[in-house]
């Protein structure tokens, strides 16, 4: 049970110009209904996501005044009369949608730190069949156990909510942010050969010696990195790509995609014009590719991907863990709009 009524609850302000509005504010602490549990939030990571939704860049619905951020692992404090699965003392974390507990996620009017209030707060409310227990007695710290919420989930999701990744298949991930760092370090330990794409050197050389990306390739250097990636797997191409940077770079994707493959849209970062948007439809009719969008995933996936981490005992990728202060926190948000980062940066909220 809390000692204190009250918590600090992060708020967005009404216009959401800038995460720098970000204000701390005194509010009560829930208590958990007939089927809920209150988790003691202990560790909150940063998604790209969070960054577009406080500058309004973010397309699709936010509630006014959201408390923002998705992804939270903590302690649990008190369960209603009716949780039977949870106990007090319980580690969990709690999917992004409470109401997407398996199979597609119906709409876009569910994810936590958008359309409904986040997890940058001290104490969440979160319904019993959405939380996944963790196990206590891991080296993970509660930061890497919140990395899995969406990040985590959404390599999963990528790699076995369609057609399952098999061990000797090629997985190509963009980037070297916390959803491309995670992909490597899930597809490794399932036996898949990986390819890392970066505009850094010094990012690629991390990627390949930290987390043992099989083959680099500098898309600055080599702007038609797909020529690269062909060529890097004897013209047979990948059967996975990671597709973080959305219109501007699916072309590309495409063209070194498998025959059979699948590309997961899973980011928005580099957008086309209308004028240079390429023609979808025909490049993956041409590849027979399967071309999906992910909007990370169900409290099942959640599950799973946990219990593959525990077992295999990968350790997550967070870079910098920053504190619960105001100024702190919008350090944090500063370190992730920056794009400087590797892997996942963090919010420690509680001991």
């Amino acid at each position: 049970m809390p000692a204190s009524q009250q918590q600090t609850v992060f708020r967005l302000d009404k216009e959401r110009a800038s995460y720098r509005n970000l204000k701390a504010h005194r509010e009560d602490i829930p208590k958990p209904s007939k089927y809920e549990v209150l988790m003691k939030v202990k560790g909150v990571s940063l998604n790209y996501r969070d960054i577009a939704i406080s500058t309004s860049k973010y397309p699709f619905p936010v509630k006014d005044n959201v408390v923002p951020c998705s992804d939270a692992a903590g302690v649990v404090v008190e369960v209603g009369e009716g949780v039977r699965s949870i106990s007090v003392g319980d580690h969990i974390i709690a999917t992004l949608d409470f109401s997407n507990v398996f199979g597609q996620q119906m709409s876009w009017m569910g994810g936590q730190g958008g359309p409904v209030d986040g997890v940058l707060r001290e104490y969440l409310l979160v319904p019993a069949v959405s939380a996944v227990k963790v196990p206590k007695d891991s080296p993970h710290t509660f930061n890497e156990w919140s990395t899995l919420v969406v990040t985590g989930v959404t390599v999963w999701n990528a790699l076995y909510g369609c057609i399952p990744l098999r061990p000797g298949q090629v997985v190509l991930c963009q980037g070297t942010g916390g959803v491309s760092i995670t992909g490597l370090i899930l597809a490794k330990a399932a036996g898949a050969k990986t390819i890392s794409t970066s505009s850094s050197d010094e990012k690629l050389e991390i990627a390949k010696r930290k987390y043992g990306a099989d083959i680099t390739i500098n898309y600055k250097t080599h702007p038609e990195w797909s020529k690269e990636v062909l060529a890097s797997t004897d013209g047979k191409g990948v059967d996975y790509v990671l597709e973080n940077g959305g219109s501007g770079t699916i072309a590309e994707s495409l063209n070194c995609i498998k025959m059979g493959g699948q590309v997961a849209i899973i980011g928005f970062l580099a957008r086309a014009s209308q004028e240079q948007m390429p023609d979808v439809a025909s490049l993956a009719l041409e590849k027979g590719a399967v071309v999906r969008g992910i909007q990370g995933g169900s409290t099942q996936l959640l599950q799973e991907v946990t219990e593959f981490v525990a077992q295999k005992a990968l350790r997550m990728p967070v870079e910098k863990v920053f504190g619960f202060t105001q100024k702190e926190v919008i350090d944090a948000y500063d370190y992730v709009a920056s794009g400087s980062h590797i892997g996942k940066i963090c919010i420690q909220v509680g001991e």
